[in-house]
Parts: C-alpha cells; sequence; structure tokens
C-alpha cells in the first residue's frame, strides 16, 4: 500500500462538515450498530442457543464503514459522519477493500513505544476537530487504525439475515488478509480463554469482552449481544457538580483525588441521578457551596467537549469535604474513562485521605498482541 496521504481526494472531502454527503461518496447504508447488554460474568458457551463466540471489546469509536467499490464513508453509532476526520482510513479503505462490502467495527488508536503499545482514547477523541489542518496533521502523526468485528453487506447483497458464524467467516475470508491499518479482530468459543482476555487485554487499553450469539441474525440497535466490563470502585472528593439540562437540580457530581504532590485533580463525573434524586441533592449539597464576599455562587468552568460544540460546562464549587464511593471500570490516564456511579457517601473518609493510589491498575500488555 502507498503509506503517502492521497491529499488532493482529502482536500475534497474537506470542504463542508459533512462533505462525504455530497461530492459523490458512497453513502453508509441507513444501519444502526447491533448492540449488547451488560452481564457480571462472561457467559457460559451454551447459555444461548447455538453457542457463542467471544471477542475482545474495543476502546474507540464504533463504526459502519460503507465501500462501494470506489469510495468510502464512515458512519458513527449516533449517524455522525466521521468520514472527514479519518482520511488515512478512507484510502485505505479505497486502496485495499477487494470488493464492495458493509464492515462493522471499531476506530482505535494504538500509542507507545512497541513492545508496549497500548489504547489511547485522548489521542482518539482530538481526531474530532473543526480544523481540518488539524486534522489532516493528526491523520500523519497519530494514524488511526480500524479492526473490523463484522460484516454486513457485501457486493451488493445485504448479510443482515445470515447468522454470525457465517458472517465470520466470510469478514474473515474479505479483511483478515489485508494488513495494517485494518485488521480483523480475534474470536474465540473458549469461555476460559476469553476470561483470561478480560483480565490481560485490559493491560492494553481494551475494554472488556463482548459474547456474539454464533446463530443470531444482525439486530440493528438491539442488545443482542452480551459485554463484560470490569467492575471496581474508588473512594474520591467531591469538587463541585453541574445543573441538570432541564435547570432542575443536579445533573453530574465533578469528582477529584490527590496527587503525590497533595495537589486535587479532576479525575471525571458520577450521573444517573432519578429526578427525586436530582432535587434532593442541591438541597443536601448547599450547605458545601462556595461564595464569594457577595453571597454569590462562586462557579467554575470545565473542559469543553470535543463531540458537543456549544455544550454548557459550567459548574457549582463545592468545598472539597466530602467524599463517596463510586463504581468505575478503567482510567484513560488520571481519569476516569467513563462517566462513573455514585454508590454511597463515605462520612467515616478524610478528603485528603482519597488519593490515586488506592487505584487498581492493570498489568501492562502490549497491543500488537492483541491485534496479531
Amino acid at each position: 500500500m502507498n503509506t503517502q496521504p492521497r491529499w488532493e481526494y482529502v482536500q475534497e472531502v474537506y470542504r463542508g462538515p459533512e462533505a462525504g454527503q455530497t461530492l459523490g461518496m458512497a453513502v453508509a447504508a441507513p444501519v444502526s450498530p447491533m448492540l449488547a447488554k451488560a452481564v457480571d460474568t462472561v457467559p457460559e458457551p451454551d447459555s444461548v442457543p447455538g453457542g457463542l463466540s467471544y471477542e475482545p471489546k474495543w476502546d474507540g469509536f464504533r463504526s459502519i464503514v460503507s465501500f462501494d467499490g470506489t469510495a468510502s464513508t464512515i458512519g458513527s453509532r449516533g449517524s455522525k459522519m466521521l468520514t472527514r476526520y479519518f482520511p488515512e482510513l478512507t484510502y485505505a479503505f479505497e486502496q485495499l477493500l477487494p470488493q464492495p462490502c458493509i464492515l462493522d467495527g471499531e476506530i482505535v488508536l494504538r500509542a507507545g513505544e512497541p513492545g508496549r503499545e497500548r489504547l489511547s482514547w485522548e489521542q482518539l477523541s482530538q481526531r474530532i476537530h473543526p480544523a481540518a489542518s488539524r486534522v489532516r496533521r493528526l491523520a500523519d502523526e497519530t494514524p488511526a487504525t480500524f479492526v473490523a468485528f463484522d460484516l454486513l453487506g457485501l457486493a451488493g447483497n445485504s448479510l443482515l439475515d445470515t447468522p454470525f458464524e457465517q458472517r465470520r467467516t466470510a469478514l474473515e475470508t474479505l479483511v483478515g488478509s489485508l494488513g495494517d491499518p485494518i485488521h480483523l479482530t480475534r474470536t474465540t468459543r473458549d469461555v476460559a480463554l476469553a476470561r483470561r482476555w478480560l483480565v490481560e487485554f485490559e493491560g492494553a487499553g481494551l475494554d472488556g469482552i463482548v459474547a456474539k450469539p454464533l446463530a443470531a441474525a444482525y439486530a440493528p440497535g438491539r442488545r443482542l449481544m452480551f459485554k463484560v466490563k470490569h467492575h471496581r470502585s474508588a473512594d474520591v472528593v467531591l469538587l463541585g457538580y453541574r445543573k441538570h439540562v432541564s435547570g432542575n437540580g443536579v445533573g453530574s457530581l465533578l469528582l477529584g483525588l490527590y496527587d503525590g504532590d497533595g495537589h486535587l485533580r479532576s479525575v471525571g463525573g458520577a450521573s444517573a441521578f432519578s429526578d427525586v434524586r436530582r432535587l434532593a441533592l442541591v438541597d443536601e449539597l448547599e450547605p458545601l457551596v462556595l461564595r464569594d464576599e457577595a453571597g454569590n455562587v462562586v462557579t467554575g468552568e470545565g473542559e469543553p467537549s470535543r463531540f458537543s460544540a456549544g455544550k454548557d460546562t459550567s459548574f457549582v464549587k463545592l468545598r472539597p469535604e466530602r467524599v463517596l464511593e463510586v463504581r468505575y471500570d478503567h482510567m484513560e490516564g488520571e481519569r476516569f474513562r467513563h462517566t462513573v456511579q455514585f454508590d454511597r457517601w463515605r462520612p467515616d473518609r478524610e478528603a485528603r485521605s482519597c488519593t490515586f493510589e488506592q487505584l487498581e491498575r492493570p498489568i501492562a500488555y502490549d497491543l500488537a498482541d492483541v491485534l496479531d
């Protein structure tokens, strides 16, 4: 493959925010990705008729890739077009895919030295940027990888009603030997090996394990697969809260931990409260609200979201005195990778005792060993 980006083509794609839809490129089929429901443990293979296939759960952008034989598009789970943000991948699809197809997979970004690679959500999220020049530069500096795990269409024929076992065989034939940056996710029917992967692959930044019924057709938008993620708890300091989008009550709690130098650092947020609980939290947290000399509530401004431009990120600052226990799956650097779940207040803990040292760190595992 020619590794130099085809910039004359890429620059055409960048003319508009969703230019991939208006320049004669292939339009991704209107297929909503098949989803998975969360379970506590990796299920036994005989728990569903026809058995299960197990594979790693990748931590990136879920994507439906459509290739019409000439041009390609990338659609996200939320129906956002990602084509313009990953020109190096669209180029690879058009150079390497042997025939028209629709792929279900994950866009991920590999970071770290050889032998110590892992997934980087932080660098991947930087790719969603409005400036075409920045996207082009990052495509060169931190190229993305596509991991294929299902095949929805081939040579103009829909495979949605085809059992996964057969779709997987066709996928292996189509992309199994293409090479970087298009990879085929590994699978196993050995539940013991899948449970080992759950532990080992976390060290490479992966998210868990997915179990797919071998006899199942592809069911867009339905949760017929199973996902197992890591469950951990931590005691964190309450830093503040954001108001709910409705304007009533607490929408999310902002959380922090003390580093080795005694600095309190923001590590993420907790949300998903009921309507009643949101309103009650306002009164419950009122004694902790910081106010200036005039009695006005002190507010702060959070980091802007790359995915929700214009979103209000302001929050009410609280005195860092209250501790709560939260449930989380894993960390990305010094922050919780996903929004965590509130578990309970910890009045028995001093805020300054809540440090990064309490967090469980997975044993490092080289990402290259997962991809190969």
